[in-house]
């Protein structure tokens, strides 16, 4: 239902679902097929206008209720992401179905390699869903947020410093951003941004170059950047550049939307739209009770087999723009350059005891218990979706155990009664975190620790529990965070794979803290000059994924698909990226009831 033009945590409840291989003695050992899901469904017969008069129904899968966050710059967890869908996420380009940016969206985009340019122009009736214009201001704006020195947005890279005088703002050295001008005045609809030069990802949406949404300063301008997060117009009265305007937010619960009369693009059918949060425990009785029209967010694997065979829903699904990952602390955020930096002291920097905890998981039996075949081991920190980029022939992390104990002995890590020390003889304490979320996710968490402490590492929870899980992600993102050691976290990624926004040294989303100058020259390579070749672009990547697998910084989990059960009285969805403009207004019903 949605492009993906930034990057957002994942829960941790739908592939911890499946886990339960691991920790119990249930489950069929036989590895179950990838299905072929289809990407679109429309129900047979025709749309009924009074059907259409009622309420769609969607379920956000989430264990946790949502934050409430609004604004495609500050949104960090997938879940706020979902339930504000309806409203378009304010996204400036069409894409075709490989996501790469054509014609006939919101504004249309031309890059000059010449001039090292990018045009941005609003088409003329663009507007908000308050029935205020869409301006060059608003493109503008939304790099001032993104970059503001006490903005709380995540989504900041050091690859938007490649537009001028980006990085002097961004450092609090200049008041606004020189490369960026308006040719017919802030007011007009051209906005041009002007860059050191001009590089291949930006022709896909989603890149970390250009920014892909607009943000709405005439509504928002008496409001200071860094007091966005919490205000009012962000959490309880946003506004849009979608099919559907918001009527309501309950707080944590559910939001209900209308039909935006000053929609640029095709009129919406359905009056009504609700998007209530259901717990992942919960999501397959709700669907049998017929609750919901569809589902969002991450389903669990697990349930995979239960929905798939209720008679009244159709599955449909894609390739996901994202994985699960282990991270390490590694370091802390500098605060005052808003950069990672990387500490050789630190806890954790022994690449052999990462590597060691990595070996100790049997995440292929777990996948092949309970994935399903919509979930499996990842091989790698780029989901098979790029095909042009991911490395099949990476080998990632199988279940070693003889190799992993090899692997610590070497480093110095020796055993002193039940636990293994540091190499310099002092006792070694590892937290963990996690969140607490469905039973099988909880039992899951703690197959991880039960196999590191196998290893003789003395590894417990963060906090001595499980954590809630917005007080998981709030942990995660502190600067320096000295009470987690390692965890398990999931990232729904962009559409244009480069990987600075995760993982570069001005990356907020980079929480491991990792920094080197071949990660960073590896990166780097994605975009240069040479990588208008996709062969040498190709490569460019593949590299990264061998190295990023050799530093054991951050590790692999799983892929899997993104798949969702719609009801059989629902007309014209689609989860293909051209599509995703008129997503929600393509949607008809043809009975008033859900089936």
């Amino acid at each position: 239902m949605k492009k993906r033009y930034k990057l957002a945590m994942w829960g941790s409840a739908a592939l911890v679902a499946l886990s339960l291989a691991a920790c119990s003695n249930g489950g069929d050992s036989a590895t179950a097929k990838t299905p072929k899901l289809p990407q679109t469904f429309s129900a047979s017969g025709k749309a009924d206008s009074k059907a259409n008069d009622g309420t769609l129904k969607i379920g956000e899968v989430s264990p946790s209720p949502f934050t409430g966050i609004s604004d495609p710059l500050l949104i960090s967890a997938k879940t706020d992401q979902d339930v504000f869908l309806p409203g378009g996420q304010n996204n400036l380009f069409a894409t075709d179905n490989n996501y790469k940016i054509k014609d006939g969206g919101l504004a249309n985009l031309r890059l000059d390699r010449k001039n090292n340019t990018a045009t941005v122009t609003l088409r003329n009736n663009a507007k908000w869903s308050n029935g205020m214009p869409v301006t060059a201001k608003d493109v503008e704006y939304s790099y001032e947020v993104l970059a503001n020195p006490q903005t709380k947005s995540q989504q900041y890279s050091e690859n938007f410093e490649n537009i001028k005088g980006m990085k002097d703002y961004h450092e609090g050295k200049a008041a606004g951003i020189s490369g960026i001008t308006f040719p017919d005045g802030e007011n007009g609809k051209k906005t041009v941004i002007h860059f050191d030069r001009v590089t291949p990802a930006m022709q896909y949406a989603g890149n970390d170059f250009m920014w892909g949404t607009v943000e709405p300063y005439e509504y928002l301008k008496d409001v200071k950047i860094p007091d966005l997060v919490s205000s009012e117009k962000i959490r309880k009265t946003p506004i849009f550049t979608g099919a559907y305007k918001l009527d309501k937010v309950v707080e944590g619960e559910s939001t209900s939307w209308s039909p935006n009369k000053y929609y640029w693009g095709k009129k919406a059918h359905i009056k009504h739209i609700n998007i209530q949060i259901v717990s992942p425990s919960n999501v397959t009785s709700a669907l049998k009770a017929k609750k919901y029209d569809f589902t969002q967010g991450v389903q669990a694997a697990a349930d995979y087999p239960k929905i798939s065979k209720l008679s009244n829903y159709k599955v449909v699904g894609a390739p996901d723009l994202g994985y699960y990952y282990f991270g390490f602390n590694l370091g802390h955020l500098d605060t005052k350059t808003n950069t990672q930096v990387t500490d050789k002291n630190k806890k954790m920097s022994n690449k052999n005891l990462r590597q060691a905890m990595m070996y100790a998981i049997d995440q292929d039996e777990v996948t092949k218990k309970f994935g399903n075949g919509v979930s499996w081991r990842a091989n790698t920190l780029l989901p098979p979706v790029f095909k042009k980029y991911y490395d099949k022939n990476a080998k990632g992390f199988t279940y070693n155990q003889s190799k992993a104990e090899k692997l610590l002995d070497q480093a110095g890590y020796k055993k002193k009664g039940k636990w293994r020390t540091q190499p310099n003889g002092k006792p070694l304490e590892i937290n963990f975190a996690a969140p607490n979320s469905s039973e099988s996710a909880n039992a899951t968490s703690k197959y991880y620790v039960q196999q590191w402490r196998k290893l003789g590492l003395n590894v417990k929870f963060t906090t001595g529990k499980l954590m809630e899980t917005n007080s998981y992600f709030e942990a995660l993102q502190k600067p320096d965070n000295k009470d987690i050691d390692v965890w398990r976290g999931g990232f729904s990624v962009s559409s244009e794979p480069t990987p600075t926004g995760l993982y570069g040294k001005s990356a907020p989303f980079n929480m491991g803290h990792f920094v080197s100058k071949e990660n960073t020259q590896l990166m780097s390579n994605m975009n240069n000059d040479k990588a208008w070749n996709e062969k040498y672009r190709a490569k460019q990547f593949k590299d990264w994924q061998e190295y990023m697998n050799k530093e054991t910084a951050y590790a692999p989990a799983s892929f899997s698909l993104d798949w969702q059960p719609v009801n059989k009285r629902v007309k014209g969805y689609s989860v293909k990226p051209a599509d995703s403009d008129d997503a929600f207004s393509n949607l008809q019903l043809t009975q008033t009831e859900t089936k």
